[in-house]
């Protein structure tokens, strides 16, 4: 049997990502499934109040309440599988992981 701790399995990691020419600092995020043998779904990040001023697809990472955000569109991230977005703001939020299904 395979044991997954979700929320333990999700790694999350941004940075700067340069800026846009109006000036904004972008932040370049990754979002990863560390389990190698296990698909991970229902991805929900903590994410205050997220805005970026460029476009983020919402089939990757949309806002969906305050602090809460959904990756993927809630469909399952394959094993050892990550995804990645860039978004633009006067600030880096803080992102971690609220929920996820195994």
């Amino acid at each position: 049997m395979v044991r997954c701790s979700s929320k333990n399995e999700i790694s999350v990691a941004q940075g700067p990502a340069g800026t846009l020419p109006s000036g904004i600092p972008q932040f370049s995020v990754e979002i990863a499934n560390t389990n190698s043998q296990v698909p991970i779904a229902n991805i929900h990040l903590s994410c205050k109040e997220f805005s970026s001023a460029t476009l983020v697809n919402p089939e990757i990472f949309k806002r969906v309440a305050v602090d809460d955000c959904l990756v993927n569109d809630g469909r399952a991230l394959a094993p050892g599988a990550a995804l990645s977005f860039k978004y633009a703001n006067t600030k880096q939020y803080p992102l971690a992981v609220l929920s996820a299904t195994c």
